[in-house]
């Protein structure tokens, strides 16, 4: 499957890398290559250079996001939250029409500091925003309340015995990311319904990082016990 991630960070990156490990052809999204590819400098949370992960990662392609969205048949949002409208803009609205949008990014407002605070909450959701944004792309929200090592590797923390959530208006876009994410290792995967109900687990991710900050580690995840 030909699957475009949009997003350089060590996000896109870990999950590029876990897809393309399952033999699926993976581009990562941005806005200029060229640029991605001459930075020298770490990240802003201390990730090398674009360039020397993708030394090590030959089997995953770059691309501009209008070139990585056209030739994809999933797109995956790793973009940060509120940037996510522009990156997707600039993506291309006749790009993402009738292809299935994975949205893992989270709204955060980091304007007054940490802990940041969530923008839309309650009213409204990223997924949200993104659907009414583009309402032809099959908007499937995900994945955004655990670390991207576990997207990637689900298995690394409870032999992968922990919950994964889809929102979503069309019920086959679901499935599809269902088995996708089945694929990956995760076992049990929640449908909460539409894509309103994404306000939920964007609304997990302020517990999660003051979890995150207590337990001084992001491995772990949510389990819904039945």
């Amino acid at each position: 499957m030909k699957i475009a991630v949009l997003g350089t960070g060590f996000a896109g990156r870990t999950v590029a890398a876990g897809l393309a490990k399952l033999g699926h052809e993976v581009v990562i999204g941005t806005r200029d290559p060229h640029a991605t590819l001459a930075r020298t400098e770490p990240g802003a949370m201390g990730t090398p250079p674009f360039a020397q992960w993708r030394a090590q990662h030959v089997d995953v392609a770059l691309a501009a996001y209008p070139e990585a969205a056209s030739a994809a048949e999933i797109i995956v949002n790793l973009t940060n939250g509120q940037g996510s409208i522009d990156a997707l803009t600039a993506a291309g609205a006749e790009n993402l029409a009738g292809k299935i949008l994975i949205d893992i990014a989270n709204p955060l407002d980091l304007s007054q500091g940490f802990p940041p605070s969530l923008k839309p909450v309650n009213t409204d959701s990223l997924g949200e925003q993104i659907q009414r944004a583009f309402p032809e792309a099959r908007v499937v929200k995900t994945l955004n309340n655990m670390q991207s090592g576990l997207i990637a590797d689900p298995g690394r923390v409870a032999g992968g015995e922990h919950s994964v959530f889809v929102s979503g208006n069309d019920a086959a876009a679901k499935s599809a990311v269902t088995s996708l994410l089945q694929s990956l290792g995760h076992r049990d995967v929640i449908d909460l319904g539409d894509i309103t109900t994404a306000r939920g687990p964007e609304m997990m991710m302020p517990v999660w990082l003051r979890i995150f900050t207590a337990l001084g580690t992001p491995d772990f995840n949510f389990k819904i016990v039945r």
